[in-house]
C-alpha cells in the first residue's frame, strides 16, 4: 500500500476517508495487515506529509489508532489524551490539520474501559488531573439523569464513553469557526467513533 501524496488526498473525499478508516479497522480485526514497506514510506514522506484523517483519541496503551486502522506513515494525524477531551490546542492542532494540510475527516473516537472516564465516575482528584476529568462530568451528569442504569456498572460507564466522545465531537464546530464553515462547505466531515477493548472494532456514528 501507498503513502498518499498530494494528489491522491486532494481526490479524497470525506465520505472515502471514513471508508478508509472503516476497511482499516476490519483489516486489524480479520489479522490481515496491508503490506507496506515503511522503511519505504519513510522516505516518500521526508519532504511533506499528506495524511486524510484527524483522530483525536485517548493515550491508553490499548488503542493506537494506526494500528486499530491499520494505517501507514504519513496516513493519519493522531492526537492523544486521556479522555479524548477537547482544549484550545487541540483545536489548533485540527485547525492546522485540515485547513493547512488537507485532512478530509475528523474522528473522536472513545473506547470502552476507559480510565480517564472511570476516573470522572469516582470523582478521582490528582493534581492536573483534576480538571482534566472534571471536562468529562457533563456527559456523566447527562447519562444520570437520561438513563437508569446503576452508577458505574457497564451500561452506565458504555453510555458515559459514548455521550463524552459526542459532546467532544459536538463542541469542535462550536468552538472553532474555521472547521464549523470546513464542515459546512463539505470539506470536511465529523464523526464520533467507540473503539472496543474487548473485540477490536470501532462502531462509527455520524453527527
Amino acid at each position: 500500500m501507498r503513502t498518499h501524496t498530494k494528489e491522491s488526498q486532494s481526490s479524497i473525499t470525506p465520505e472515502i476517508a471514513l471508508k478508509y478508516l472503516v476497511e482499516g479497522n476490519a483489516r486489524f480485526v480479520n489479522n490481515l495487515k496491508a503490506h507496506r514497506n515503511l522503511l519505504e514510506q519513510v522516505n516518500d514522506t521526508r519532504d511533506g506529509q499528506f495524511p486524510f484523517a484527524t483522530i483525536l483519541s485517548c493515550i491508553d496503551s490499548r488503542v493506537p489508532a494506526e494500528l486499530i486502522f491499520d494505517q501507514g506513515l504519513g496516513d493519519i494525524f493522531s492526537i492523544r489524551i486521556a479522555g479524548n477531551i477537547l482544549n484550545d490546542d487541540i483545536l489548533g492542532s485540527m485547525e492546522f490539520a485540515c485547513k493547512v494540510a488537507g485532512s478530509k475527516l475528523i474522528v473522536v473516537l472513545g473506547h470502552t474501559k476507559c480510565g480517564a472516564i472511570k476516573g470522572a465516575v469516582s470523582e478521582v482528584e490528582l493534581g492536573n488531573l483534576t480538571g482534566l476529568l472534571k471536562k468529562i462530568e457533563p456527559a456523566i451528569n447527562y447519562v444520570k439523569k437520561t438513563h437508569d442504569f446503576k452508577v458505574g456498572d457497564k451500561k452506565f460507564m458504555d453510555a458515559v464513553v459514548n455521550k463524552n466522545a459526542a459532546d467532544v465531537a459536538e463542541q469542535i464546530t462550536v468552538r472553532s469557526p474555521t472547521l464549523k464553515r470546513m464542515l459546512l462547505a463539505g470539506e470536511i466531515a465529523i464523526v464520533k467513533g467507540v473503539y472496543s477493548v474487548e473485540t477490536g472494532k470501532v462502531k462509527f456514528s455520524l453527527l
